[in-house]
């Protein structure tokens, strides 16, 4: 079951309170963490948006959305890793259907 591989999404909501150096090291260091672990087809910055909703008291939010392809168990250790990083407001990966 190991060899099995997937198409994934995963949103990345970034804190706007990282500054403009804080979000690029963040991004970097999740590009690398998927390009180690997995085959990164997309970035897709779409930049600072406005949250729906007030999160930890921010109303922005820097959002980045990757696209890769990878075995049945790295997005469980990159959602813990999305979880234990600091300045991450929301993440979400979804597996895309064939």
């Amino acid at each position: 079951m190991a060899n099995l591989t997937g198409s994934y999404e995963s949103i990345l909501v970034v804190s706007m309170n990282l500054g403009e150096e804080g979000i690029n090291n963040t991004v970097a260091k999740f590009k690398d963490l998927i390009e180690k672990h997995a085959t990164l087809e997309a970035v897709d910055e779409w930049g600072k948006r406005r949250l729906a909703y007030p999160i930890n008291y921010q109303n922005e939010g820097y959002y980045v959305l990757f696209t890769f392809t990878a075995t049945a168990e790295f997005p469980a250790e990159l959602d813990r890793v999305y979880k234990i990083t600091d300045g991450v407001l929301r993440s979400l990966i979804v597996r895309k259907d064939a």
